[in-house]
């Protein structure tokens, strides 16, 4: 892989990484309700889900997703349904105002936060298909393709990481003026608002032919 290649999916990198989502959301909830520390380990579980789609595009499964109408309806009903109820739980969340510098948060759970990053990516056809779509362009098939994979990887988990930490520290930064049960409360309808609209906008995604 050439430098000017890399640099080029450097740049795209980011604009996948920091482009609204799914994933920003979970980062900004987790943020909101926790704080920085502890909310950014919903991103080592969004990070996961990431490589784990990024694995199934370079093993080749992505072409199932992207060729069988089947495969991927089940898939993307799988993730719409996961959205929706995780939209639904956030609405309904205990209005208690949460610290952030002190105390813990009623029933926080680091496999609960790690877990939930996993399904939100890896339970999203459309970042596979976008990523089949995006990496074979900066994939050189003369070469060997593991460090070129393992570049790639590299290079959006990186971006993945710092986006997701920006997100997530706008919602603990955001979390500090909100002292009252009722501020609390509307930042949850809206989280849970825009989970809910996440996985409708993914149910209206279609699979390319």
């Amino acid at each position: 892989m050439t430098l000017s290649t890399w640099l080029t999916f450097f740049l795209a990198a980011w604009a996948i990484s920091f482009s609204p989502g799914a994933g920003a959301i979970s980062a900004m909830t987790s943020g909101l309700k926790y704080g920085f520390a502890r909310g950014y380990w919903n991103t080592a579980g969004l990070i996961i889900g990431i490589l784990a789609q990024f694995v199934i595009v370079a093993v080749g499964l992505g072409a199932v997703l992207a060729t069988s109408e089947i495969a991927f309806s089940v898939v993307k009903y799988l993730g719409v349904a996961y959205l929706i109820y995780l939209g639904v739980r956030q609405i309904r969340t205990d209005a208690a105002p949460v610290a952030v510098d002190t105390g813990n948060p009623t029933h926080f759970s680091v496999r609960e936060l790690v877990v939930r990053g996993i399904l939100v990516n890896l339970m999203n056809p459309k970042g596979t298909v976008f990523l089949l779509a995006v990496v074979p362009q900066f994939v050189n098939p003369a070469n060997a393709l593991t460090p070129q994979y393992a570049a790639l990887a590299g290079t959006l988990v990186f971006t993945d990481m710092v986006a997701m930490g920006v997100y997530t520290l706008l919602a603990a930064k955001v979390l500090r003026l909100l002292r009252e049960a009722r501020h609390i409360r509307w930042m949850n309808r809206i989280f849970g608002s825009l989970f809910i609209v996440a996985g409708v906008f993914l149910a209206t995604f279609r699979r390319q032919a």
